[in-house]
């Protein structure tokens, strides 16, 4: 059945081979195997289950957790012929009617519903009288509490399937899951003897950086300024600060919207359509706007705000570069902007052991912001991966210019006052007693008599901080997992204290620049791209993505045949697209302007 499975591929979905995984995945689930896959975002994980579903008898099930996910999976599958429908809340009561009725016909093979709709009663009995040979389980670390988006309403999957007979192959897929997130995923699906296929969590397309103690709205300006031409992604921390942001990017001429859970549902929808359809090239965003949106010519995804966990962080950033091409993935961070994810968790509600839980990973992900070493190994390592190299050589960390500063001294003097202070106070209160505070609470406490009292008192208080984060990067120092962390030394704390350790601090020389895109055919294509959408009122990207217009721009096709070859062009899409862009390709060889 391979072999059907790759005319299906180039046929269908117009790509010549398999990406990393992709037909192993799919030769499991043709087998009648229950399937785990653990496959970055971009690595092609909805062609792992949309190929065996056209080869299947009946209707494949895909359970997806949010709407905007569904919506989009369908439109670009009946844009290639492929019967499919969704059934969520964003339907009228004639809608579902309707979607019901194609699926009891046999007029569809794929439905995408949310986990909730598995428990209503008239929807199980449909699915009972319904041939179905897959159900597929998409965003399946929604499974786990362990995870960074729980939703309690996956643990009805397993109880839903134990009710179906013959039990349908389940095939689950994630991008990101750690050790203990894949263990809950195989148990609490009820996956019987899964094969389980892991092709790494790498994106070698997106290029990592954190940014460090700049000020925000200059720094995200000027970024906006030299990407004007793409689209993007600012994810901030809260309702006021989307307000506020899209306000500012407006007022400077930026196609800037916003979006976040305090927008009526009517509001939340133009925004993200706008954003889609490239009307708006800058979505500004709380994180509940981005799970699942499949628009694939995302060039940057900014973080104005702290994540609460690399997990989250990941998924989020992941959103850049879906379609392979090379993106940026930025962090910005400051002092404190852990305060606002610190109390969520403080005031969350769950069990202490939970809380704990959730507070350490926060400190990874702070950890993450004053690592000096490789950012993209730091993730790697986060989710159990051994990085191939020490260097990525495509972060802010490995690229550009680094002064190595020996900080030996310093990290003796902040470890000695940690001793001194016997761990019972936090970053805050150890900065000010190095810098010598005169503060009231130093006194109360009679902290200005310990012999490492204003003993940095030449250095800033953020230059303090930064020290006291690196050695608990470089684990010398461990915070504890509290609502309120402390300070303690560590085995390795010892090595520095008695002098048989150095410790150094990488300093950048210079910042890197950005630059202009590249103009010509790329934007000409890309405006022809636009024309189309919008007369068949469907997201650009779902006619062809940015990869697909770099490749026309690099081989040039100049017939039929040839523009059947370009990756991402199949059969149906040829029929349709051939004329207008081989047309617009062939004025441009020629010097012809574009049409205005």
């Amino acid at each position: 059945m391979i072999h059907q499975s790759h005319a299906i591929l180039k046929n269908t979905f117009g790509f010549d081979s398999f990406k990393e995984g992709q037909k192993e995945v799919i030769e499991s689930i043709l087998q009648g195997i229950d399937t785990f896959t653990i496959m970055p975002t971009g690595g092609g994980k909805s062609l792992c289950y949309q190929i065996p579903a056209l080869q299947l008898p009946g209707i494949t099930l895909v359970i997806s957790p949010l709407i905007s996910l569904m919506k989009d999976q369908v439109d670009a599958l009946v844009n290639i012929d492929i019967d499919a429908a969704f059934l969520n809340s964003s339907l009228s009561m004639g809608e579902v009617v309707d979607t019901i009725r194609q699926a009891r016909v046999g007029g569809l093979k794929m439905l995408y519903v949310a986990p909730e709709r598995l428990e209503v009663p008239s929807f199980a009995q449909l699915v009972q009288q319904l041939e179905v040979p897959l159900i597929v389980v998409d965003e399946a670390h929604c499974v786990s509490q362990w995870g960074h988006d729980f939703r309690p309403s996956y643990l009805a999957i397993a109880p839903f399937l134990q009710t179906l007979s013959p039990r349908p192959v389940v095939a689950a897929f994630t991008a990101t899951a750690t050790e203990s997130v894949q263990n809950d995923i195989r148990q609490l699906l009820g996956l019987h003897k899964p094969r389980v296929f892991n092709t790494g969590f790498d994106r070698p397309n997106l290029f990592f950086n954190v940014v460090r103690h700049a000020n925000k709205k200059k720094y995200l300006l000027e970024y906006l300024k030299a990407h004007k031409n793409e689209a993007g992604i600012v994810y901030a921390g809260t309702r006021q600060e989307v307000d506020n942001l899209t306000k500012l990017l407006v007022q400077q001429r930026v196609r800037a919207g916003g979006y976040h859970a305090g927008m009526g549902a009517g509001d939340r929808k133009q925004a993200q359509e706008d954003f889609l359809y490239d009307r708006l090239s800058v979505m500004v965003a709380t994180n509940a706007f981005g799970l699942g949106i499949d628009k694939s010519n995302v060039r940057y995804v900014i973080h104005y705000k702290l994540p609460k966990d690399l997990e989250s962080y990941y998924q989020e950033a992941g959103r850049a570069g879906r379609d392979g091409e090379p993106s940026e993935c930025i962090l910005l961070y400051q002092k404190g902007d852990e305060m606002l994810p610190r109390f969520l968790i403080q005031n969350d509600q769950t069990p202490e052991r939970i809380q704990k839980h959730r507070y350490a990973k926060l400190q990874r992900m702070v950890d993450y912001c004053y690592t000096t070493g490789c950012l993209r190994n730091y993730i790697l390592r986060y989710f159990g991966e051994e990085p191939p190299s020490p260097s990525c050589d495509h972060c802010g960390n490995c690229h550009g210019d680094w002064e190595e500063k020996d900080v030996t001294i310093e990290a003796q003097k902040i470890l000695s006052c940690v001793y001194r202070l016997r761990g019972n106070f936090g970053s805050t209160m150890v900065a000010q007693v190095l810098k010598g505070s005169e503060s009231q609470k130093i006194k109360s406490y009679g902290l200005q008599r310990i012999k490492t009292y204003g003993q940095l008192s030449d250095l800033t208080l953020p230059k303090i901080r930064d020290l006291i984060n690196l050695l608990v990067v470089e684990g010398l120092l461990q915070k504890t997992d509290d609502a309120y962390p402390v300070l303690k030394l560590t085995n390795a704390s010892w090595g520095v204290l008695k002098a048989k350790q150095k410790v150094m601090q990488r300093v950048p020389e210079v910042q890197q620049k950005v630059e202009e895109p590249a103009q010509g055919l790329f934007e000409r294509l890309r405006a022809l791209r636009r024309d189309i959408a919008s007369e068949e009122r469907i997201p650009p990207y779902i006619v062809f993505p940015d990869s697909t217009l770099h490749e026309m721009c690099r081989h040039l096709p100049q017939t039929s045949e040839q523009f059947l070859k370009i990756k991402g062009v199949g059969v149906k899409k040829a029929e349709k697209y051939a004329e207008p862009f081989l047309k617009e390709i062939a004025a441009f060889l020629k010097g012809e302007p574009a049409k205005v």
